[in-house]
C-alpha cells in the first residue's frame, strides 16, 4: 500500500497512480470509526484482499458480469446531442443499459459474494436515489441474503418507485427521520446498525466513501467501467479521449471510468458536482469546490462544513449527488491536479437531460445529466476534433416525476390529485402490497423546499424563477 503523495502523474516513488490502494491516499482516507468496528473493518480488508487475489472469485463474478448484470455495456456515439457541444465527438459509456438500471450492480455482486464468504446471512445499505438500493436489493434476492436498506424520509418521497422496487425485491426499507432525511443520515443510521449486528451482517456501502477499505473495494470493483470504456473508445476512434467525464456525489461511477486512465496523463479527468442553485448561495453539493478537509463516516476528505467544522446540508435535485462529502481518492486526485471538479446546477442538469431525451431518445438520470451538461462546455471549448467520454451511469425512469414537474409536462392539477392520493394511502396504512416485508411509510414525491409551491401563484415558476420542484 502506498500513502505517497504524488505529483501529477506519478506516486512520489515512482509507482503509477493507479497503484495508490489506500488507506490513504496522500492527507485523505484513513480509518476513523467507533472501535467496534475495527474488528469488522480488519476481517472485510482480509477477505476482500484474499478473494480478489483468488481465480475463483473473479471467474465468478465475471460470470455474473456477463450472465447477470450484461456485460460488457456498450458504447453509444450521439451525434445529434454532440452538434450542440461544438461538434466534437460525444460517446456514451451505457452503464444505464446494465441490469437494475444503474453502474451500482457492478458493486453489490462482488460484495454480496464477500458477505456469503464471509458466512454472513445479513446485508444493510444505505440509498440516495434508491440506485444503490435496489441494486443490493437484488443482489440480496439473488443470493438468498436479508437485506436492509436505510433512505432519508425525504429521498423516499423523491424517489417512490424505487423504494416500491426494493420492497418488491423483498428488502426491508427503512425511511430515516433524522437530519436533513437524506443520504448522510442514511449512512449514519446504517452505521449505527451496522455497530449493533456486525457479528451477522455486512454493510454494503454503495460508494468510494466510508472507512478503509470501502474506497478502494468499491473502486476495484467498478474498474471494469474504465477498463471495458478505454478498449472500446480505441477500437472506435482509434486514440484516447480528450476528456473522461462523470458526475461526483460520493464518486463511485466517476472512479469507476476515471482509474483506468489514471496513467494517461494526455487524458483530462472531469468530475462533475452537483451544483444545486449555485456554489454562491450555499444551496449545493459540491463537497470539493465548496468544501474543505474534514472527517466524516469514518474518513478524511473534502467536506461541506461551517466556520466551526460542522457538517452542513447540502442541497441538489439530485437525491444520488446530495451528499456533504466524497471519496477520499477523489478529494486526493484533485488536490494533486490530476483531476477536476466543476459545479452544474440544477438547472444545467436539467437541461442536459431534456437535450439528450429530445435528440437521442435516452433518457438519463439526473445524476448522469449533470456530465452531460459538461460534456457540452468540454465539446464546446475542443471544437470538431475533440473527443468526450461520458459515463452515462444511470437511465431516469427513476426521475421522470421530477422532469414532469420540472418541465411542466403534465397538468399540474393531476399530479396534485396523485400526490393526495398517494398521501391518503400513507395514512390509512395502504402500502405496496400485503405481508411485505420492510413496509415503512411510502412516500410520493417531495421537495425540500417545501414552502413554494410547484405552480400557481407564488410558486418558482410564476416567478420566473430557474429552480424548480424536486
Amino acid at each position: 500500500m502506498s500513502t505517497s503523495t504524488p505529483s501529477r502523474g506519478r506516486l512520489a516513488d515512482g509507482l503509477p497512480l493507479s497503484s495508490a490502494a489506500g488507506p490513504y491516499f496522500g492527507e485523505f482516507g484513513g480509518r476513523f470509526v467507533p472501535e467496534a468496528l475495527v474488528a469488522a473493518l480488519d476481517e472485510l480488508d482480509a477477505a476482500f484482499t484474499t478473494a480478489w487475489a483468488d481465480p475463483a472469485y473473479r471467474a465468478e463474478l465475471a460470470e455474473l458480469e456477463r450472465t447477470y448484470t450484461g456485460r460488457p455495456s456498450i458504447l453509444t456515439e450521439v451525434p445529434r446531442f454532440a452538434a450542440h457541444a461544438g461538434g466534437a465527438r460525444v460517446l456514451l459509456k451505457r452503464e444505464d443499459l446494465n441490469h437494475t438500471g444503474s453502474h451500482k450492480i457492478n458493486n453489490v455482486l462482488g460484495q454480496a459474494l464477500l458477505t456469503k464468504r464471509m458466512g454472513k446471512t445479513r446485508v444493510i445499505a444505505e440509498t440516495g436515489a434508491g440506485q444503490h438500493g435496489v441494486a443490493t436489493a437484488t443482489a440480496a434476492a439473488l443470493m438468498d441474503l436479508e437485506c436492509v436498506v436505510y433512505m432519508g424520509e425525504e429521498d423516499t418521497r423523491r424517489q417512490a418507485l424505487n423504494v416500491a422496487r426494493m420492497r418488491l425485491l423483498g428488502a426491508e426499507v427503512v425511511p430515516v427521520t433524522t437530519g436533513s432525511r437524506t443520504l448522510k443520515d442514511a449512512i449514519n443510521e446504517a452505521m449505527r446498525d451496522w455497530v449493533a449486528n456486525v457479528e451477522s451482517t455486512h454493510y454494503l456501502l454503495g460508494t468510494v466513501a466510508g472507512p478503509h477499505p470501502f474506497p478502494t473495494m468499491v473502486r476495484e470493483l467498478h474498474r471494469v467501467i474504465g477498463v471495458e470504456a478505454r478498449a472500446q473508445v480505441l477500437d472506435l476512434v482509434g486514440r484516447l479521449p480528450d476528456v473522461v467525464a462523470a458526475c461526483v456525489g460520493g464518486g463511485s461511477n466517476a472512479m469507476g471510468i476515471f482509474h483506468a486512465f489514471l496513467d494517461d496523463e494526455g487524458v483530462r479527468l472531469l468530475g462533475l458536482e452537483a451544483g444545486g442553485d449555485g456554489v454562491e448561495t450555499g444551496r449545493h453539493a459540491a463537497s470539493i469546490t465548496g468544501g474543505a478537509p474534514g472527517v466524516l463516516h469514518g474518513t478524511r476528505s473534502y467536506l461541506l462544513q461551517d466556520e466551526d467544522g460542522q457538517t452542513v446540508e447540502s442541497h441538489s435535485i439530485s437525491a444520488g449527488l446530495d451528499y456533504p462529502s466524497v471519496g477520499p481518492e477523489h478529494a486526493w486526485l484533485a488536490a494533486t491536479g490530476r483531476a477536476e471538479y466543476r459545479p452544474v446546477t440544477d438547472d444545467q442538469a436539467m437541461q442536459a437531460m431534456r437535450l439528450l431525451s429530445r435528440t437521442e431518445g435516452i433518457i438519463p438520470a439526473i445524476e448522469s445529466a449533470h456530465a452531460l451538461a459538461g460534456a457540452l462546455e468540454e465539446g464546446r471549448r475542443l471544437g470538431p476534433d475533440g473527443v468526450v467520454l461520458v459515463n452515462l451511469s444511470g437511465r431516469g425512469d427513476k426521475d421522470v416525476d421530477t422532469a414532469a414537474r420540472w418541465f411542466e409536462l403534465v397538468d399540474a392539477g393531476d399530479m396534485v390529485e396523485a400526490e393526495d392520493v398517494r398521501t391518503a394511502r400513507a395514512d390509512e396504512g395502504v402500502h405496496d402490497g400485503p405481508d411485505l416485508p420492510g413496509s415503512a411509510a411510502p412516500a410520493g414525491p417531495g421537495r425540500r423546499d417545501e414552502g413554494v409551491p410547484a405552480s400557481g401563484p407564488g410558486s418558482r415558476a410564476d416567478r420566473g424563477d430557474a429552480q424548480g420542484p424536486a
